[in-house]
């Protein structure tokens, strides 16, 4: 159980559930770090169990169990946070039923633990992923957040908007679970050749992340990302 790769694993959760805390409690300035610490953790588990040979049914399991926490719970309550911005309450309150709509946003935790599930028992997922990968749904939901918080040119208002909010939750929920291809960011090797599309999206996304603010640089990054996979199916 405690291998490498677990315990590596197991950060991920750590440090996926303070996210969830910091967005929850209000602290979100420090959002960024843990799910940058997250995202850093569920890449390097799969790396080093295959570096040192310790892939496990186990390891496969824990991998999606905290995946679900980081980004499924993570992105649904960042939804939630801003429908209450939207709607000018501080939280849901049980006892007032007028309270209840920014819960929808857990529709996104949803249908991350859908596509999760999906994801293990797909045996066509080796590749490239089908459906929207739960990492690059979080991402998008932090560069809003962050955009929101930052005004970033002005923005917020046209964000704040409750039908919009629903529409991307709504989006967002489908894209997880379809069986749109998407392309994996798993190098098996380290060369430009059978790696063009990644190395490629990985300048582009370079690029925005200096030329925007970087709320707006995620988001953009998780729209080219998706926008590039849909070409690519339709080119196939």
């Amino acid at each position: 159980m405690f291998t490498i790769p677990n315990i590596i694993t197991l950060l991920n959760a750590f440090f996926g559930t303070l996210a969830l805390y910091s967005v929850l409690s209000g602290q979100t300035a420090w959002l960024p770090l843990l799910l940058g610490i997250s995202l850093f953790a569920d890449f390097a588990d799969g790396l080093v169990a295959r570096l040192l040979k310790q892939s496990s049914p186990i390891g496969k399991e824990l991998d999606s169990l905290a995946d679900v926490i980081s980004f499924g719970a993570v992105p649904g309550a960042i939804f939630y946070l801003l429908l209450c911005k939207t709607i000018g309450i501080e939280g849901l309150v049980f006892e007032q039923p007028q309270t209840y709509l920014p819960a929808l946003g857990f529709m996104i935790t949803v249908f991350s633990a859908l596509r999760l599930a999906k994801f293990n028992t797909d045996t066509r997922q080796t590749e490239n992923f089908i459906g929207l990968n739960t990492p690059a749904n979080t991402i998008f939901a932090l560069g809003l957040l962050l955009t929101v918080e930052n005004n970033s040119f002005g923005l917020v208002d046209l964000l704040l908007n409750l039908p919009l909010l629903l529409i991307l939750i709504s989006l967002l929920s489908y894209l997880l679970i379809s069986e749109i291809p998407i392309i994996s960011f798993k190098f098996k090797k380290f060369a430009w050749k059978g790696n063009e599309f990644r190395l490629i999206f990985l300048m582009l996304a370079g690029a925005l992340l200096i030329a925007l603010p970087i709320g707006l640089a995620l988001m953009s990054c998780i729209l080219l990302y998706v926008l590039s996979s849909l070409f690519l199916m339709l080119k196939r």
